[in-house]
């Protein structure tokens, strides 16, 4: 959502005007009225129904309809879903193929085709997950002959995170889906290398040069302190304080990090009562209990899901960021959006993410912070000690941080990108 919003805010600076096609009344893990001053004024948005399952599939699990899909119906490590559970996931992964907003192909793509016959389109760009969106592009592109470049935040077919588990056909079904969307792209946006290792895997014949690396970033504008150089500067305060943006949920916790900081506490290294864990967002039951623990419990500080401007002064107003990844086979490529946001917050990072994986590269690329192995418990305890140290001796824990490597990074930039990839392929050249 970050990475369309902000291509949409900046793309005319560069020749380029949006129209959006976007569904009418969707249903969103998470809702930020704030992020609507982010869409220039004049910008035209045409929205088309959708079809949405999530309601049907909550009531008939006994979810409660507010609670949200991604974090709560995970099952924690070692527990055996219910039989409900388990229908309704061989319900989703056999029939809502390539995802749940499949219901809003046919639609999206009959107000596509009147967008092109109403304004003079010179490209289609989508942006996927969810998958159904780069079928829309597709479908539009093949009835009205316009280049399609299809972005992709995260693999598709087979991603972890993504996609569920599914039998022989509605496999296979979503491996030609996918397939055809990337053999008919004209080009094909990427967020992270990752992505494209993983397509060339599984389509050799496609051409390498038909992907374009365009990273996610940050957005100075958001900051409350617009230059970057004033964002390298906090003023010291009484707490040392470590913050944590996002969801949490599974296999992506702090269990790893809680055993470090236990061990610092009984070894006297560090003084709890100096320090403030603070987690902001929506957070799994397994999580919330992991905020218990005795010895980890008076350092905690939640916030519930916040508007991106409180998320970004709260990450703004921290000596240092936490970040995990999901601890599966597929985590070494990933590189999540908010990682770039905490650069540009001018905090370091204590990455709990694969030392030689795409993020460990980033961070040294930037100088941005230390990344340690999940199961390296001494390498974490080390990493928040090396930055508490330097809180409590008063150093600026941003001081090494690289920030020319890290400038390359703002939105407006990769908005540039993709201004000069829809200039290529373009129809108006």
């Amino acid at each position: 959502m970050q990475r369309v919003t902000k291509f949409v805010k900046y793309l005319q600076d560069f020749g380029w005007t949006p129209i959006v096609l976007a569904p009418l009344d969707p249903q969103y893990q998470a809702l930020d009225a704030s992020l609507e001053k982010e869409i220039p004024a004049d910008i035209i948005i045409r929205r088309s129904p959708i079809f949405e399952p999530h309601n049907l599939y909550k009531k008939f699990v006994g979810i409660d309809k507010n609670t949200a899909i991604d974090v709560n119906v995970n099952q924690r490590e070692g527990s055996k879903p219910s039989l409900k559970q388990r229908i309704a996931s061989f319900v989703r992964s056999t029939f809502f193929v390539p995802d749940g907003r499949i219901g809003w192909l046919r639609s999206a793509v009959a107000e596509g085709v009147k967008i092109t016959k109403e304004f003079p389109i010179s490209a289609i760009y989508t942006s996927s997950p969810p998958y159904t969106v780069s079928l829309i592009g597709r479908s539009i592109a093949r009835k009205t002959g316009i280049p399609f470049v299809a972005g992709f935040r995260d693999p598709w077919s087979g991603f972890e995170s993504s996609t569920p588990d599914r039998w022989l056909l509605p496999r296979l079904l979503d491996e030609h889906l996918e397939h055809t969307v990337f053999r008919d792209a004209t080009k094909i946006d990427v967020a992270w290398k990752g992505i494209v290792s993983d397509a060339l895997e599984k389509y050799p014949e496609l051409p390498k040069d038909k992907f374009v690396l365009i990273p996610n970033g940050f957005d100075s504008a958001d900051f409350p302190e617009k230059d970057i150089h004033q964002r390298a500067k906090r003023i010291r305060g009484e707490q040392f304080v470590l913050t944590y943006s996002g969801s949490m949920y599974g296999p992506r916790n702090p269990k790893s990090l809680f055993a470090a900081l236990e061990l610092l506490i009984k070894r006297n290294e560090i003084d709890p009562t100096k320090i403030t864990l603070r987690f902001v967002g929506r957070f799994g039951t397994e999580i919330h209990e992991m905020f218990e623990a005795p010895l980890i419990k008076p350092m905690i500080e939640k916030f519930d899901y916040v508007a991106h401007n409180r998320a970004v002064e709260l990450v703004s107003d921290s000596d240092a960021l936490l970040l995990i990844v999901d601890d599966t086979p597929s985590v070494a490529e990933i590189v999540p959006g908010k990682v770039y946001e905490y650069l540009g917050a001018m905090r370091p990072m204590i990455a709990i993410a694969p030392p030689t994986g795409a993020i460990g590269q980033l961070l040294k690329e930037t100088s941005g912070g230390i990344t340690v192995a999940t199961s390296d418990i001494e390498g974490q305890a080390m990493a928040f000690k090396h930055f508490y140290d330097k809180w409590l001796g008063g150093e600026e824990t941003s001081a090494t941080m690289n920030i020319q490597a890290i400038k390359q990074y703002e939105r407006r930039e990769e908005a540039k990108t993709l201004a000069a990839l829809l200039d290529l392929v373009s129809i108006r050249k």
